[in-house]
């Protein structure tokens, strides 16, 4: 057999099984069964959410302010002279109770003028007296010697009338002058007039004062007041004596101080509002007082700056939520038994912090969402995950 024909025979073969190995294919193929498209469920998204427990709810006003005493006077001497003595509490900070002599001023003068003031006053009664017996006799020789004249009255000058007045008013003028000296020398004794502490003090033994000079700066340390700016709005939770309220009885206040490494926090209550708005903010100043603000150790001292807690009004049947789950015009996400998000219409009392007091709108039990959504419906699909539902109260 020659080469060609050989060649021509492999040629052959090989195209024929090529061709029954293509027609297998298509047979397989043709076998095989069509896959259908078909469209992925979208899984319903996950939410976090609030179980609600509706209760007694208290609404709290919060404010800060600085510490003021509520008494705060300048020493001052009404006379003047030496300083013969300072008590040692009269220093920059020191501590005093009500009637504790504080400065002496040395007296030898008003009790010299004193001595002066008696004895003129004794020598204007005498005056009078001898006035007073100079216009009986001058009276009674009138008489004798107009014996026809039995009831008509003698004359002024006759009986002395004019000087008996004046003597009796110099020793009226002089029984004051006696008042007046003696007043000077209790004056030359200055006492505390309540317990307290001292701000500042400018003087010391052996110096001069003069009458109305300040020698030192007191403070009462019976009561602080806080001063807090609130908007108006604020006030229609709690009594404000005077302002919101006709009795006396203000509501109750926290008042919260950092001192020397320490929270400490002292009871006390409102007590009035200052006269009038201030102009620039609109804001209503509160006026907060706390007695015995040195009962504690370290002390609620004048000048710390402070957080004041008012406890408001309670509302009977309130939820609290946190403030992110509120929703844009005052709308809460309810998770409802099926598994359903609903849009829920609250009426909000009042945003405290990162909560959110409400009113009415729902109920106990309720699963409010807590978590943010891209894209929510009303009535969409949800789903809670174990875990994720938190019980808050």
């Amino acid at each position: 057999m020659g080469k060609t024909r050989k060649r021509i025979l492999h040629i052959t073969l090989v195209i024929v099984l090529i061709g029954l190995g293509a027609m297998g294919m298509v047979k397989l193929t043709e076998s095989k069964p069509q896959i259908k498209k078909q469209q992925p469920a979208v899984p319903a998204p996950i939410v976090r959410v609030q179980r609600i427990h509706t209760g007694p709810q208290t609404i709290h006003v919060s404010g800060e302010g600085t510490v003021n005493p509520v008494q705060e006077i300048d020493l001052v001497p009404q006379v003047g002279g030496k300083l013969i003595y300072v008590s040692p509490t009269l220093i920059n900070g020191g501590t005093f109770k009500k009637g504790d002599t504080l400065i002496r001023i040395d007296p030898v003068d008003y009790e010299l003028a004193l001595t002066l003031a008696e004895a003129q006053v004794k020598d204007a009664e005498s005056t009078v007296s001898m006035t007073q017996e100079e216009a009986a006799a001058a009276e009674e020789e009138w008489y004798l010697l107009h014996e026809d004249k039995p009831r008509e009255k003698p004359p002024a000058l006759v009986i002395k009338g004019p000087q008996l007045a004046a003597a009796k008013a110099r020793l009226a003028a002089d029984r004051a002058n006696l008042k007046k000296a003696a007043l000077d020398l209790r004056r030359t004794t200055l006492k505390a007039p309540f317990d307290g502490r001292v701000s500042e003090e400018t003087v010391d033994v052996g110096q001069y004062v003069k009458p109305g000079q300040t020698v030192a700066s007191l403070y009462s340390t019976d009561a602080a007041e806080v001063v807090v700016p609130l908007e108006d709005k604020d006030l229609q939770w709690f009594e404000v004596p005077g302002f919101t309220s006709d009795n006396g009885t203000g509501s109750p206040v926290v008042v919260t101080a950092a001192v020397a490494g320490k929270r400490l926090s002292f009871k006390g209550k409102v007590v009035r509002a200052e006269g009038k708005l201030d102009q620039r903010t609109r804001m209503i100043r509160v006026v907060v007082r706390v007695d015995h603000p040195y009962a504690k150790r370290p002390p609620l001292t004048p000048g710390l700056f402070v957080t004041v807690s008012i406890r408001g009004e309670t509302l009977p049947h309130a939820a609290v939520i946190p403030r992110s789950s509120l929703r844009a015009s005052n709308v809460v996400w309810v998770v409802e038994g099926d598994q359903q998000l609903g849009f829920r219409d609250v009426e909000v009392a009042r945003k405290q912090g990162d909560r959110v007091v409400i009113r009415s709108g729902l109920k106990d039990g309720d699963r409010v969402v807590i978590s943010h959504l891209q894209a929510v419906t009303d009535g969409m699909t949800v789903r809670t995950l174990s875990g994720q539902e938190e019980n808050r109260s």
